[in-house]
Formats: C-alpha cells, sequence, structure tokens
C-alpha cells in the first residue's frame, strides 16, 4: 500500500466530493495532526481497520508479522519482523500502536515490542513485563494494554499493565481471579474480559476488570463449553471467543455483551476447528487467524460480530503456523 500525509482539516472533510484527484487504489492517507486515517478502495474513503498477526510456531519460533486490511477479504501481506523469534506471546493495541508481549523463545521470555499498525515494518523494543511468561492474553483500550496470566512454570494470576503511547516496563495491575494459561481476552475501550484457559483441564471461567483502574479480576460468568487455546475478537459491545481444545479440537464460537456480566452464549462455528489461533477486529468485524488443526493451519476466517452464525473464508497467512497473536487498529 501506499502511504501519504495530508493536512488534517482536509483528511476531516473528506468525501465523494472533495476527495484528492489522482489517488491510486489502496493508498492510506494519515492526518499528520490528529492521525485520522482513510483508505481508498478505488471508489471511497473508508477508515483503515488493520490487523497484524505476529510471531508463532512452525516447528520452530518465528518472527514473521503479517496484515490484513479488516474491511475486505484477502491474503495476508508481509509486515516486518518481531524483535524475537517467538511463540505464544499476547497482543494488545490502540488505534496506532500495537504491542507483543511475552512468549517463549526457547525460554520463558518477558520482551514487550511495538509496531505502528499503519505503516509496515520491523518491530522495536518497547520494554519488559513485570514477569517473564508465555500463553499468556491481552486486553485494552485506546491508551492501556493489560497482560494477563500466563506460564512462568507453573500458572500464572498475574496481570500488569503499560501505557500503550509510551514504551518503558509495565507495572503490576492486580491478580485474575484463577490462575491459568492458554486463554484469550476481549474488551471495549472500559472493559476487558479474560476466558477460558488451562488450570490442569480446560476452564469455562470468564472474568474481567476495568481498564483504566488496577485491581484484582472479578467474576463475569462462564464459557459454553470449558476449553483452552481459544482466540478472542471484540467490538466496542461485544466479545466472541473461538475454536481451542475441549477434548478434542474445536470450532465453537461463544458470545458476551461486554458491559454485562453473564454466561457466553452460543455463536456459532468456525470453518476450520483449531486450537492456537489469534483473532484481530475492526469495528464490526472479527478475523480468526492460524492455529493447528492437527496441522499449522493458515487458514482465516471472519464473522460479522453483531450478528451471530457461522464463520466465512476470508483468505490465507503468509505462513502456516499456531501460537501466534493478533493487534489492530480499531
Amino acid at each position: 500500500m501506499t502511504v501519504k500525509y495530508l493536512d488534517s482539516k482536509r483528511i476531516s472533510g473528506l468525501s465523494t466530493d472533495t476527495k484528492p484527484t489522482n489517488v491510486e487504489t489502496n493508498s492510506i492517507y494519515i492526518s499528520t495532526d490528529d492521525a485520522d486515517r482513510k483508505w481508498y478502495d478505488g471508489t471511497n474513503w473508508l477508515p483503515l481497520e488493520r490487523g497484524v498477526f505476529g510471531g508463532g510456531y512452525t516447528g520452530s519460533s518465528i518472527d514473521v508479522m503479517d496484515y490484513i486490511t479488516i474491511t475486505t477479504t484477502g491474503n495476508a501481506t508481509d509486515f516486518g519482523d518481531l524483535t524475537v523469534a517467538r511463540q505464544y506471546p499476547a497482543g494488545v493495541s490502540s488505534s496506532t500502536r500495537g504491542i507483543f508481549g511475552g512468549g517463549y523463545t526457547g525460554s520463558i521470555s518477558n520482551v514487550m515490542d511495538y509496531i505502528t499498525i499503519a505503516t509496515t515494518g520491523n518491530a522495536t523494543d518497547f520494554g519488559n513485563l513485570t514477569l517473564s511468561r508465555y500463553v499468556l492474553a491481552g486486553v485494552s483500550s485506546d491508551t492501556r494494554g493489560i497482560f494477563g496470566g500466563g506460564y512462568t512454570g507453573s500458572n500464572s494470576n498475574v496481570m500488569d499493565y503499560i501505557t500503550i503511547a509510551t514504551t518503558g516496563n509495565s507495572t503490576d495491575f492486580g491478580d485474575l481471579t484463577v490462575a491459568r494459561r492458554a486463554f484469550a481476552g476481549v474488551s471495549s475501550d472500559t472493559r476487558g474480559v479474560f476466558g477460558g484457559g488451562y488450570i490442569g483441564s480446560g476452564s469455562n471461567v470468564m472474568d474481567y476488570i476495568t481498564i483504566a483502574t488496577t485491581g484484582n479480576a472479578t467474576d463475569f460468568g462462564d464459557l459454553t463449553v470449558s476449553r483452552y487455546g481459544l482466540a478472542g475478537v471484540s467490538s466496542s459491545t461485544r466479545g466472541i471467543f473461538g475454536g481451542g481444545y475441549t477434548g478434542s479440537v474445536s470450532d465453537v464460537m461463544d458470545y458476551i455483551t461486554i458491559a454485562t456480566t453473564g454466561n457466553a452464549t452460543d455463536f456459532g462455528d468456525l470453518t476450520v476447528a483449531r486450537l492456537y489461533l489469534a483473532g484481530v477486529s475492526s469495528t464490526t468485524r472479527g478475523v480468526f487467524g492460524g492455529g493447528n488443526t492437527g496441522a499449522y493451519s493458515n487458514v482465516m476466517d471472519y464473522i460479522t460480530i453483531a450478528t451471530t452464525g457461522n464463520a466465512t473464508d476470508f483468505g490465507d497467512l503468509t505462513v502456516s503456523r499456531s501460537r501466534l497473536a493478533g493487534v489492530d487498529d480499531s
């Protein structure tokens, strides 16, 4: 894609009548004043809603990052490389920046590295987690990211947070209700919900936090199926947990209303049952990518978050892999 910059007054007024002339399809316009971003599909200016999948396992840990435009189906494109090849990281993100935290590099890692989601390139060191761990999960608002749980040699209940716009080490946030690993997070701009995980067997636990205030997590309700190795996608109102392992590889998706505690409800099925997949989201659509079906997968499938139903094929990742993470700018 071509990246170009416009004055913020001009970009805020973009319409069919006022759009610039001689613009290439797939151009991206970023305001130099307020970072408002638009993507040109050849006809209209649309919000840039990009998802980036990072890291994973193909038989060994990899540093691959690839990206998609969530609003349009198609195969992923190379984005750049993580600072350290690793499997089992977690992702948190704002509307401009994504951070991959933790993972396994051959040893348990406390690495956090970041990208500017709108522009391709290699990741940059962000700082360190309070605790080295992998198979953790992340939730975020537009200003703060929280990494929760994971495996340190035993299951962890640790949550630590970062201010996404400012590099540096993470700070203690509080504790999960249950120490666990291999779970997933969904979030609105005010609340994060962690679901599922491994506690010696698959778990149906969901617990939530208020992202802006530190403190311990509170019980939210139960997933429809106890499982681990799942992924999450979310809009500002709804979160969907997909895939995982229940005793066999699962295609289950279930959803919650993030603002309201209670048990999850069946959403539909993934196109392919798999575990250790990752999710990215726009304001309206969720995309699940990669995973393990019995073999490493390049499958991406998508859902419309506001309406229940089975997932639809989106395209393929650049590399078939599991144990990856996702970040997005929505």
